[in-house]
């Protein structure tokens, strides 16, 4: 199963991303995505196999945020895809089997394509307007979410994401998603990933060590 808690990561520069990869890690993330904007693909690429060190320490799997070639190139668990990325068929064909596919949503025709196109899970928002993002997709909120996935009825994980704080999560979570993402809700307290763990019932001592070779 894959993890119901994404921390996606933040920072001013390549380094910070790293150490707030390495505090995630230490409080017991157990999938990191490396998300980096307005770098160079060389610049992601030394990140990108900093971050497979530390998250390979700590058995927690990494995503890489839009570049499927370094994801395949380090060994990382899977690639996150936006709506502008690559499309997730060509992907697929160049990562492992192993490799695990997200890609992002804001509409309930998004989410059909994705699922058409057999993703591995789903990143559906934003759920509140967020600075994490830039041309953000319009809000979803409670009403959004219940709506898509009642439309939906889908078992492929929905990972809701987009400035969400630690007291949406149990609204959020009856709208049926699998799992949240975070990013600044976390790197503002990393002590927030085992708060965030209790509201989603994935205590990070249930989780089964990564498999490499283990396809979800």
């Amino acid at each position: 199963m894959i993890s119901k808690l994404h921390y996606i990561s933040q920072g001013n520069t390549g380094k910070e991303h790293l150490e707030n990869i390495q505090k995630a890690c230490t409080s017991g993330a157990e999938l990191v995505q490396l998300r980096l904007k307005n770098v160079s693909e060389k610049k992601i690429l030394k990140i990108a196999e900093e971050a497979r060190e530390i998250t390979g320490r700590f058995q927690t799997r990494l995503i890489i945020n839009d570049y499927y070639k370094i994801a395949k190139k380090i060994k990382a668990d899977g690639v996150h895809l936006g709506k502008n990325d690559t499309c997730p068929t060509i992907a697929r064909k160049h990562l492992e089997t192993w490799q695990i596919i997200g890609g992002t949503a804001n509409t309930l025709e998004d989410c059909e394509v994705l699922i058409k196109k057999k993703v591995d899970y789903i990143g559906l928002g934003p759920f509140r307007f967020t600075t994490t993002k830039n041309n953000l997709s319009p809000i979803l909120g409670i009403n959004g979410y219940s709506a898509i996935l009642e439309a939906l009825q889908t078992d492929l994980p929905i990972i809701a994401i987009g400035g969400i704080t630690l007291d949406d999560v149990p609204e959020i979570l009856k709208t049926g998603v699998y799992g949240i993402a975070a990013s600044g809700e976390i790197t503002k307290d990393f002590n927030n990933i085992s708060r965030f763990n209790k509201l989603l019932n994935s205590p990070s001592s249930l989780e089964q060590v990564w498999n490499p070779n283990q396809k979800i």
